[in-house]
């Protein structure tokens, strides 16, 4: 069983891979089964029918999913390619605190096979730009990610898995910070995590960053493992033809060497359990 559940489609803001491409090459890859989770971030973009300008950034639109015609779009790909590749709906909530009854309202309009929970940005700053590290020790910068993530999964609950959880080291110029200062927090958020029967993504893209570690870090999966944490989704984080389904195969085996037993996909929010 081969699934990616973290791929991204021209429904995203930093993406123009076409979606019935993306399935066409899931297909030559050999991938059984791939869940579209394109970007949803409020506070720094706006939805098409906000009334709110929307701008452009290299051409394309610094806008959220054009939700009918997404929606729609994987209707039509389950209809023509279902007996070739399981298609899965879904988004990736790149969400903050004071976005969550934004979130609230858009999860109650479409049968979501699957959510992913991501913190992209931190009081409207983006990372990849250092606006969210700029004027914070990287001590400062680490503590405020991982509360915000801790406050969302408190007041949060309709999401599968969290992804890749330790996503601020892609950013962070200082470089790794000791996981022993962040471990209290990430342990918290963990329990938390797990009580709500949730899970945690495997996410394959710190191979083509060139990563030390990967994403999340062993020791965050070493810890998740340790605490019961059963529920795992692998993705490429996909955004061009040589990320779909890069590295699965590795995650997979990757994980079965730290101790886990299995991987999941999911189906009307509920996961699939199958054996690494």
């Amino acid at each position: 069983m081969l699934a990616d559940y973290h791929v991204h489609t021209e429904f995203s803001d930093d993406s123009v891979y076409p979606m019935e491409k993306v399935v066409k090459d899931a297909i030559k890859k050999g991938i059984d089964e791939i869940c579209f989770t394109d970007h949803v971030d409020y506070g720094v973009k706006y939805d098409w029918d906000s009334g709110h300008t929307i701008e452009y950034r290299n051409g394309e639109p610094l806008a959220n999913v054009d939700y009918p015609r997404y929606v729609e779009k994987i209707r039509q790909m389950q209809q023509q390619y279902g007996d070739q590749i399981a298609v899965k709906l879904g988004l990736e909530f790149g969400m903050q605190s004071h976005t969550v009854p934004q979130f609230e309202r858009l999860f109650q309009r479409y049968p979501f096979d699957f959510i992913l929970l991501s913190v992209h940005q931190v009081e409207d700053k983006e990372f990849w730009t250092q606006d969210f590290q700029r004027g914070r020790s990287q001590k400062e910068y680490n503590e405020r990610y991982y509360e915000e993530m801790l406050n969302l999964v408190k007041h949060y609950h309709h999401y599968s898995v969290l992804g890749h959880v330790d996503l601020l080291v892609r950013y962070d110029e200082q470089g790794i910070y000791p996981f022993e200062q962040i471990k209290p927090i990430v342990e918290e958020i963990l329990k938390i995590v797990i009580a709500d029967g949730k899970g945690i993504e495997l996410n394959t893209s710190f191979h083509r960053y060139g990563m030390k570690d990967t994403m999340p870090s062993t020791e965050i999966l070493k810890l998740y493992r340790s605490l019961g944490g059963e529920i795992l989704t692998i993705g490429s984080d996909s955004h061009q033809p040589e990320h779909l389904g890069a590295y699965i195969q590795e995650g997979k085996a990757l994980l079965a060497d730290l101790g886990f037993k299995y991987f999941c996909t999911y189906e009307k929010m509920n996961p699939v359990f199958h054996a690494l």
